[in-house]
């Protein structure tokens, strides 16, 4: 099934619908009034395709390889995301850079990439997490010499209450393998992705 249309493994629309409702009633809104009447099933929907990450493995998106008969650094940059902060269920945006060095010559394809992204994405999250949770995908499943994930976001948790900074980048890196053991290789990857990192 395409990725925006998957479905959580376990979900209850009847509980979100219910949960809308009283949260509605709960900040002093009438959720008969007309322009809210049918929010509660669209936030069943909406929480349904946001949330389909739930109970799944980054990993088993990356479930097609390749021998390319190399060992030279793969990279895919600026991997549009969206995410909830498990902290306030506001969302977090941003990109994410993944890079990793084949391991006999073993590779994935670059969509494969992505939808591990997607699936880490798609649950309530910290992005410290998401982007470790990407490279262990990325390790379990390609078998590389290393792997490096790189996430820049914005988050709304930030930008609309509490300090009410917006346009601030929270970047969070997980460095594994070679890239871990050897500065040169991780300088390279970090300059690959246009971050200054080392």
């Amino acid at each position: 099934m395409d990725d925006g249309m998957r479905r959580p493994l376990r979900y209850d629309a009847a509980k979100v619908e219910r949960a809308v409702r009283l949260l509605l009633e709960a900040i002093g809104e009438d959720p008969e009034r007309d322009g809210l009447r049918e929010t509660p099933a669209r936030m069943a929907r909406a929480y349904q395709e946001l949330f389909w990450g739930v109970g799944r493995s980054p990993a088993e998106e990356i479930d097609k390889f390749f021998e390319s008969g190399t060992e030279e650094m793969v990279v895919v940059r600026d991997i549009p995301f969206h995410s909830m902060c498990e902290h306030h269920l506001l969302p977090f945006i941003g990109r994410a850079h993944v890079a990793y060095i084949p391991s006999d010559g073993r590779i994935t394809g670059l969509s494969k990439l992505a939808r591990a992204v997607d699936v880490a994405a798609r649950r309530p999250q910290v992005q410290e997490r998401l982007t470790a949770e990407v490279a262990d995908a990325v390790m379990a499943a390609i078998r590389p010499h290393g792997a490096l994930v790189c996430v820049e976001a914005e988050h709304l948790c930030m930008t609309m209450r509490g300090v009410r900074k917006p346009g601030t980048l929270a970047v969070t890196s997980a460095v594994r393998g070679v890239f871990l053991e050897d500065a040169a290789t991780r300088a390279e990857a970090f300059a690959l992705l246009g971050r200054a990192h080392a």
